[in-house]
């Protein structure tokens, strides 16, 4: 069983790394990006930045239309997410819950959007929690729909403006230094998101 695991994570990794070869001269790429961010957002555990970055590196000129096209893919997801929540959680949420979570973890979430639904999502956004999970918990507790999209752009844009930064400073060598730093990457955004989060709890 362990080496049939470990023979499919690289297989599937090595089919997005090929798509994101073909993405960098297709002239659907633009279309392509924002379907893969879609996909990422609602459903698939697509690693997009497997994709993005060799885009923007290929792409330099047109870095922060890709930032762009993924976080609007990613906002479309998360709309989705929301009202799939909101108008269907009573007849299929459950189903959806044993998808991508566990009960257990899904009610956790939910308490969490209640009481601090907006830096909630942003830290989620952020941080390795499936992003499905807090997308069904605003539209089940009906949070305000503004303020999770607000959320929501804040916490990806960082997240994919961010990639474009790193291949403005870093070139070729910007999939590289992700792979190697992004465990560390993701610590320190989330102490900071964390960080704001406390402040703004004691300002009041």
């Amino acid at each position: 069983m362990m080496k049939d695991g470990t023979s499919r994570q690289p297989k599937g990794l090595a089919r997005i790394k090929g798509l994101a070869r073909r993405l960098i001269y297709s002239r659907h790429a633009f279309w392509g990006l924002g379907i893969a961010s879609f996909l990422e957002s609602i459903l698939i555990p697509i690693p997009l930045e497997a994709i993005l970055i060799p885009l923007m590196q290929a792409r330099r000129s047109q870095i922060f239309l890709l930032s762009t096209i993924a976080l609007l893919g990613c906002l479309a997801g998360a709309t989705v997410g929301y009202y799939v929540g909101y108008f269907v959680f009573d007849a299929v949420g459950q189903q959806l819950v044993d998808m991508i979570s566990t009960p257990e973890q899904f009610e956790q979430v939910r308490m969490r959007m209640e009481e601090d639904g907006f830096w909630f999502v942003m830290s989620v956004g952020v941080i390795p929690i499936p992003f499905q999970i807090a997308m069904l918990a605003a539209g089940a507790t009906s949070y305000s729909f503004f303020l999770f999209m607000l959320a929501s752009a804040l916490s990806r844009a960082l997240r994919y403006y961010g990639l474009g930064l790193l291949v403005v400073i870093a070139g070729n060598r910007a999939q590289a230094i992700f792979e190697r730093h992004k465990v560390s990457a993701i610590i320190v955004i989330t102490i900071v998101v964390f960080v704001i989060w406390g402040w703004a709890l004691l300002s009041g």
